[in-house]
């Protein structure tokens, strides 16, 4: 298993299974952190590197509803990521398929856990399934990483406000 871990963040992948694993926590109950996953206002507020911002080309976060969007640097698109929402449970879980330009005709299975803890904290656990090692092993070098860590502290400047 490799593991990078930041003061805030963990990311693992497993060498046995196509996973990468993210667990962090945030200071807000489990409510306001899985807002801040499904609504439109909030989602486009703290995804991705402090680089970047998001273009919601498709956005409805219901169970058996669909989404799409658009990592822009400036006006340059960066990178469109599309796929389903298959559940939709507040506050403590979110299932979704997600596909990305360059993963050809790869589906990534997407499972988020919303973990409440005491002194209402939350902790996240992002499971997500990827169809090959190869798929796996992109994501992983694509600069996700850096997307992650930066996008979570602006989540947690958000949830602080």
């Amino acid at each position: 298993m490799t593991t990078r871990t930041t003061p805030e963040t963990r990311i693992e992948s497993d060498p046995t299974v196509p996973v990468i694993r993210i667990v962090r926590e945030f200071d807000a109950p489990p409510e306001r952190v899985y807002r801040a996953f499904t609504d439109p206002d909030l989602f486009v507020r703290w995804l991705g590197p402090t680089s970047s911002s998001i273009r919601l080309d498709r956005w409805d976060p219901v169970s058996g509803g669909a989404y799409k969007y658009t990592v822009l640097q400036g006006s340059d698109e960066v990178v469109a990521f599309w796929g389903s929402f298959h559940e939709l449970r507040s506050p403590d879980r979110l299932v979704q398929t997600q596909s990305m330009v360059g993963l050809d005709d790869a589906a990534i299975l997407n499972t988020l856990t919303f973990e409440e803890l005491p002194g209402g904290r939350t902790r996240l656990t992002d499971l997500t399934l990827v169809d090959s090692f190869e798929g796996r092993d992109m994501i992983l070098a694509s600069g996700m990483e850096s997307g992650v860590v930066e996008g979570y502290k602006k989540l947690d400047e958000l949830l602080a406000g």
